[in-house]
């Protein structure tokens, strides 16, 4: 059995470094720390890091560790909700002794030497709790924060199809552990004055099709007239699907220098959009994903895939 072989290697090696992808969300890094968290409870003589860029204002989540490449030396490499090698944050990840992949995203890039993908789970951080708890494994109140936290994330505080009776008895579960549930739904609704304002701008920038497709561009020029660091753009992303008739959206968001292009955002309230996403360096959900373009005039392409999207699903 998959899980049962995962448990094994996770016993056999010393060293453990979890990855997660880039532009963290809160179900990549509440299931990055709540595996991490639990491999360190349960086995105190086991060296485990959490490894990946920038946590952004989700540092009062997690926080990772100072991991340098001479560390994946004989050591097993974990990947949780990461569709493709390229969403991987840390690029040494495949320099350990041994890979696991954990995710709950399609399969459409099958790397690592054992995969465990389950793509109906409505996160990765439920994933994680079935594995811990199958396995045995610590899970205390500070696990169990990290879990919902996760969970909450990336169900859109239950809102999402992928929502389902099982996500409902492990939170359930995860108050009974003590999880803090009120701190946690309190610090993932907060949203800066200036993160506030921009998102009451998009509506400024906005462009609906009569699909119901919309899409707005944010610049660099935009975000800094607001005060808003690009990690901190990531609160607007949802603000369209407020809107009757938007059926699917796109926000760009250009990068920061040295960086160039932009960092996009699909969201969907029925077309499936993951398969766009994949054809600009991303990937993700059927109704939530990310990419990447490398100028405007990609943007616009993108603008009119996700329109054609709409069109077709009406």
């Amino acid at each position: 059995m998959i899980t049962e072989e995962i448990k094994t290697t996770i016993e056999k090696y010393d060293k453990i470094i979890v990855h997660r992808h880039a532009n963290p969300d809160p179900d990549a890094l509440g299931s990055q720390r709540a595996i991490a968290l639990s491999l360190r409870k349960t086995f105190p003589n086991k060296t485990i890091l959490m490894a990946g860029n920038s946590v952004g204002d989700l540092n009062w989540l997690s926080e990772m560790d100072n991991v340098t490449e001479e560390d994946y030396q004989g050591s097993l490499v974990i990947v949780v909700d990461t569709a493709n090698t390229p969403r991987i944050s840390g690029e040494d990840y495949d320099k350990g002794d041994f890979l696991i992949k954990i995710d709950h995203h399609p399969d459409n890039d099958q790397y690592g030497d054992l995969r465990y993908v389950l793509e109906h789970a409505s996160s990765c951080s439920e994933i994680m709790f079935d594995l811990l708890q199958s396995w045995n494994f610590v899970i205390d109140e500070e696990v169990a924060n990290a879990i919902y936290a996760g969970i909450v994330g990336d169900t859109g505080r239950f809102m999402y199809d992928s929502t389902s009776a099982h996500t409902f008895a492990i939170a359930s579960h995860l108050m009974e552990l003590k999880a803090d549930l009120p701190r946690i739904n309190q610090r993932l609704s907060e949203v800066t004055l200036q993160q506030a304002k921009l998102q009451s701008s998009v509506y400024d920038y906005l462009q609906i099709d009569d699909s119901g497709a919309a899409w707005a561009i944010i610049t660099q020029a935009d975000l800094q007239k607001l005060g808003v660091t690009t990690e901190q753009a990531h609160a607007v992303v949802s603000t369209p699907g407020r809107l009757k008739g938007v059926v699917s959206w796109v926000i760009a968001v250009e990068k920061q220098a040295p960086e160039t292009g932009f960092r996009i955002h699909y969201r969907s309230k029925g077309p499936v959009i993951n398969t766009l996403a994949m054809k600009h360096d991303g990937g993700g959900h059927m109704l939530a994903s990310g990419a990447n373009a490398a100028d405007e005039q990609e943007v616009q392409t993108i603008v009119s895939e996700l329109i054609e999207v709409v069109k077709n699903y009406k």
